[in-house]
């Protein structure tokens, strides 16, 4: 489905989330009644209960944030200084509250724990920008990692997202404030996107993080069998086979990364594998988690940047090595090992 113009993002979908967000509170004990007789019904404890649980807190989560950024809108002479220093700074400790709560409630209702072994950013490359390459498997990766950057290891991300997540108008009008790119899988203008990418990365300080994930989506096995079948289509054997070695990750796609490289070449490269999440590809998987009570564990590898390749098939053979590791990691910790 086509995004809305932003016209109509602002609009009608931020305050039409406001306004659900106040009938499912006011008539959330109605629907609590309901889930708690639906729950003896189907396998799990209370599992209709906390879906409702989950999605109530969510939707006045993102409603909450809706309003302290139309605060912070007005605040900012109505958006006249938002890209100011101050306000860009206030933008990323608003994110920080905000991501601290939603985790505070995975931990209580789905009983997630989250680790992180290896070298994380704190301690490998103090005081320098980094760019941080992650996989992208299960839902709600991407909400752990930028979790750890900003309330971890106070960084401040620069993020490559795909351009669905703008349908949560938070993550919309919050994204579209900060040095971000919204990219749309599978568009033309390749070498634009790339462009872009190389803008975002560039001018980056000691406290930022710049955030991609080159797989350009959610692992999934048939979206790893085209990803193969792509780099066959352009000629580019070698690659495939790479790729069609790795059994849990998808081919990284390299543009983005060497742009990244070229705009930021003093910065450090951080990969960042994660496993827990594996086996929850679809809306039934999670479904059927549910409550998830999994330990999510994040490893982090740093690599500095007089470590890092210069020339571009090396620095391509590079990552495809770096992807290659990340996936017999995950071969070897999937049950949450963290040796």
């Amino acid at each position: 489905m086509p995004l809305p113009p932003r016209w109509v993002r602002r609009l009608l979908l931020a305050p039409g989330v406001v306004l659900l967000a106040v009938a499912v509170v006011t008539t959330l004990p109605v629907w609590a009644l309901l889930a708690l007789a639906a729950s003896p019904l189907v396998p799990g404890r209370l599992r209709p209960l906390r879906l409702l649980w989950i999605g109530a807190v969510y939707l006045v989560w993102d409603a909450a944030a809706l309003l302290a950024l139309f605060v912070l809108w007005l605040a900012s002479g109505f958006g006249a200084r938002k890209r100011s220093p101050a306000f860009q700074r206030a933008h990323y400790v608003l994110a920080g509250h905000f991501l601290r709560v939603l985790f505070w409630q995975a931990r209580w209702t789905l009983r997630l724990r989250i680790d992180v072994v290896g070298t994380d950013p704190d301690t490998a490359l103090p005081g320098r920008p980094e760019l941080v390459l992650c996989r992208h498997a299960g839902p709600g990766d991407s909400f752990i990692l930028i979790h750890a950057l900003v309330n971890w290891f106070h960084r401040e991300p620069r993020i490559v997202l795909k351009e669905s997540l703008q349908w949560d108008p938070a993550i919309d009008v919050l994204l579209n404030r900060l040095p971000n790119r919204f990219i749309a899988p599978g568009s033309d203008g390749r070498d634009r996107v790339v462009t872009q990418i190389g803008h975002l990365a560039t001018g980056l300080d000691d406290d930022d993080a710049f955030v991609i994930f080159p797989e350009g989506g959610n692992f999934t096995p048939s979206r790893r069998l085209r990803a193969i079948a792509r780099l066959r289509a352009l000629g580019l054997e070698r690659m495939a086979l790479r790729a069609e070695r790795m059994q849990h990750v998808l081919a990284p796609q390299p543009g983005g990364l060497l742009a990244a490289l070229d705009a930021a070449p003093d910065a450090g490269v951080i990969f960042v594998a994660h496993t827990g999440l594996d086996r929850m590809l679809t809306v039934t998987d999670v479904w059927r988690e549910l409550p998830m009570d999994k330990r999510i564990v994040m490893r982090f590898w740093s690599v500095p940047p007089e470590e890092v390749p210069v020339d571009r098939q090396e620095r391509i053979d590079w990552l495809f090595d770096w992807w290659a590791r990340i996936d017999r990691w995950i071969a070897d910790h999937r049950d949450g090992a963290t040796t």
